[in-house]
């Protein structure tokens, strides 16, 4: 029996695609029975990005009987409440989070939430503030506002205009002989700079809803795509909402980087840096040393996850 060994690179929902990279030769996969029942916890139990087994059939398709260990992964909590999570892909060199302060507004809830899960899960993440050409007066105070609280933070980021041009060249560099997740909110450009980067990759591209001044779903699956310049770049849906998974509230505060090398000057161990007196986090947070903003961000995680338990 063959078994060859390929990287998943599109999930329709009932198969797959595979192929053998950096070579671009698609197969389409079913999988087998019983590898669903090993990722019942989640609504995927193969993502785009996945390393995997699979036996060809004489036909040009093949069946998925394996799945090698992931090195890293971005997962959320699933809208699907008959399974816990959703795994968006695996074994990334790069996370791109496209944001915006306009068109949609930013979301801080929704930006550290993502920022947590990629610490959690050892994902290396660039934040990209997108359409910065159409921030001028308070829209360019509110942008450098949140540039200097994520820099602040110990995040890269990217000042960026799909439409605009404006630092294209960096991010395709960036991308170069990579595999690159470009996630975000609905609304915020995926779509565009994925065109813009490499105009012969097909994906749509939609407008924004003024009613609820937030993003259309262009893409439909998650899919991986070449890039003619080098490396590969995975699309997703645009996302709603992020809710954290298997994250222990103990341990919540280890993934804000900025509080990390703080965290053993604690009185106490563990802290929850809530209520203990002799707590270095909250000091930080008065000096100024930590943002208020990012500390109130983790309460708010801390009171959600308390809710589940």
């Amino acid at each position: 029996m063959e078994i060859l060994t390929s990287t998943v690179i599109k999930h329709t929902g009932s198969s797959y695609l595979v192929t053998n990279l950096p070579a671009w030769n698609p197969v389409r996969c079913s999988v087998r029975g019983r590898l669903r029942l090993k990722g019942s916890d989640t609504t995927n139990p193969i993502a785009v990005g996945d390393i995997v087994d699979y036996e060809p059939s004489g036909d040009g398709e093949g069946t998925i009987v394996r799945i090698h260990p992931r090195k890293n992964y971005i997962i959320r909590k699933s809208t699907n409440l008959s399974r816990q999570s959703h795994i968006i892909a695996s074994n990334l060199d790069m996370v791109f989070l496209i944001v915006t302060v306009d068109l949609p507004e930013f979301k801080q809830a929704f930006t550290d939430r993502f920022l947590v899960t990629c610490e959690a899960y050892r994902v290396p993440v660039t934040i990209v503030f997108n359409k910065c050409d159409i921030c001028t007066g308070e829209l360019r105070e509110l942008l450098d506002y949140y540039i200097a609280l994520y820099r602040g933070a110990g995040y890269e980021t990217l000042e960026l205009s799909a439409k605009g041009g404006i630092n294209i060249d960096e991010l395709r560099e960036r991308c170069n002989g990579k595999i690159s997740l470009f996630s975000g909110l609905s609304g915020v450009g995926k779509s565009t700079i994925i065109k813009t980067l490499d105009p012969g990759i097909e994906v749509k591209t939609g407008n924004i809803s003024e009613y609820h001044n937030q993003g259309k779903h262009t893409t439909t699956f998650y899919e991986m795509h070449p890039l003619s310049s080098g490396g590969f770049i995975i699309d997703t849906p645009g996302i709603r909402g992020f809710g954290l998974v298997e994250i222990e509230r103990e341990e919540l505060s280890h993934y804000f980087r900025e509080m990390l090398p703080i965290l053993e000057k604690c009185r106490f161990s563990p802290c929850t840096h809530t209520h203990e007196p002799g707590c270095a986090v909250k000091e930080a947070v008065e000096s100024g040393q930590i943002s208020e903003e990012r500390y109130l961000s983790y309460l708010g995680m801390l009171e959600e996850e308390g809710k589940y338990r």
